[in-house]
């Protein structure tokens, strides 16, 4: 009560004296016009505020209505050798080139004992490919080692060393980063008859197959090389540098050649006359070598099964595979014309053995389910490629991720991804299916998945070999 004893309340004082006469909300009272005893106040920067926030949205709109103007979908497919590409670094998370005085046609990897599944960095690997020169043609041992990461650019980077301090246990973050090693690449050649059309290392093995021009196969035992690059006290002195096996039985010269996986002693040449040859090893330095089948067509690759061992599969051309089981010598057990033109490459599938891949030169991919062969019917066909295709290969421990090149580049395939998670607008051209595309080389002509190394592709093209490791397998 102390509070109005003193002096009248204001809420009670009003011109007209009367206390009960209503007041009316701001919003329906008369405007005043503002004079210099009555002034009304207004805070200068809010309205300024708004229109700098609308211009920044309008702005915005703007610029991104042009960008999606200026965007032009690019197809991984395309033949146009006039748009320049760049490296997308993020895409990798390994990747090395090497340029090569000759090119080669073929390579395979040798294993090593360095372990499987391999992910630390740096890698070692080593790959043994045949030159295709005007003459004075080699077997190159390759040794490919401090093959390191893509180092990608940090906060320290940019603001620099000083902004590097040091952490409460005084270790800087820096000291964790390993440092940016050179790779170092290592040759040891053996001499070679002839370019080489096709090299194949026999499993778990240091022999190596080379398919000849001039019509020769011929074999070649690098222990004594390997044992050379590893600094092995087991190296050889006297290494004749030769082969030490030569087959001139063939007619003709040929592309198809392949290992056993499930019997090692055996392999199959063929040749391009569409005669196939059984080899046996006998003794360690050994063959007996049997024409077994004829075909009408060019053999142009072979695939042993991966689960049986006397069975394998041909594919020629004029679009036909084969499928032989060598305890019926003479005659193809199916026979079944898949494509109306050449197919080029065939792979089998390692882990799931009904499945087989084939590709042919309109640049079709397919996918067969080996129990319903005879229906003529892919489980999976990619047709987007642009030229024909000249190798493919599935992953060793992902039994549904393939690789292919074409003439172009290189592409993974995951074929476990549907069709209904392709992302609406996405062009009809480019299946859901494309994983990774890989380009910067001139022809290419094969590549493979390192058998230890995971997720490590190389490739072999015209204008040298790649290897690489990309950041989303």
């Amino acid at each position: 009560f102390a509070s109005t004893m003193g002096k009248k309340s204001k809420r009670s004082r009003n011109k007209s004296g009367n206390s009960n006469t209503p007041t009316k909300p701001p919003a329906l009272r008369t405007a005043v016009e503002e004079t210099k005893d009555n002034l009304q106040f207004e805070d200068p920067f809010i309205d300024e505020a708004i229109v700098e926030e609308e211009e920044d949205i309008v702005e915005e709109q703007t610029n991104v209505e042009e960008k999606e103007q200026g965007i032009q979908v690019w197809n991984p497919y395309s033949t146009n050798t006039a748009i320049k590409l760049e490296m997308d670094e993020s895409a990798y998370l390994m990747h090395h080139a090497l340029s090569v005085e000759w090119p080669s046609l073929s390579f395979d990897f040798i294993r090593d004992s360095l372990g499987e599944a391999r992910t630390r960095f740096p890698h070692i690997l080593y790959c043994v490919a045949g030159t295709q020169a005007p003459s004075h043609n080699k077997i190159q041992l390759l040794k490919l080692s401090d093959l390191d990461k893509i180092r990608h650019e940090t906060e320290d980077d940019v603001l620099g060393e000083e902004y590097d301090k040091p952490d409460d246990d005084g270790s800087s973050s820096s000291d964790e980063e390993s440092v940016d090693l050179d790779p170092i690449l290592e040759s040891f050649e053996y001499s070679h008859s002839g370019g080489s059309n096709r090299v194949r290392v026999q499993p778990h093995s240091t022999i190596v197959s080379s398919w000849s021009d001039d019509g020769n196969v011929y074999l070649y035992d690098l222990e004594p090389l390997m044992n050379q690059c590893s600094g092995s006290s087991n190296a050889s002195t006297t290494n004749t540098k030769q082969p030490f096996f030569t087959y001139s039985g063939h007619s003709n010269e040929g592309f198809a050649m392949d290992w056993s996986h499930v019997d090692k002693q055996h392999l199959a040449t063929g040749d391009v006359d569409g005669n196939i040859h059984i080899w046996q090893q006998t003794n360690t330095r050994e063959y007996s070598v049997t024409p077994m089948y004829e075909s009408e067509h060019s053999v142009e690759d072979l695939q042993w099964s991966p689960t049986e061992s006397t069975v394998l599969a041909a594919c020629t051309c004029q679009g036909f595979v084969n499928i032989y089981d060598t305890r019926a010598p003479h005659r193809s057990m199916i026979s079944n014309r898949l494509s109306s033109v050449d197919i080029n490459v065939m792979s089998w599938n390692s882990l799931v053995g009904n499945l087989l891949s084939t590709g042919d030169d309109n640049g079709v991919v397919s996918v067969w389910d080996l129990r319903n062969f005879q229906k003529s019917k892919p489980l999976a066909r990619f047709t987007s490629h642009q030229t024909p295709i000249t190798s493919l290969e599935w992953h060793p421990t992902d039994e549904s991720m393939l690789a292919v090149t074409d003439d172009v580049g290189s592409y993974v395939y995951d074929l476990s991804v549907e069709e209904e998670y392709a992302t609406s607008g996405e062009s009809e051209s480019i299946p859901p299916q494309l994983l990774f595309c890989h380009k910067g080389s001139e022809l290419f002509k094969e590549v493979h998945w390192h058998p230890q190394i995971s997720s490590c592709l190389m490739t072999t093209a015209l204008s040298g070999f790649s290897v690489f490791i990309p950041s989303n397998l």
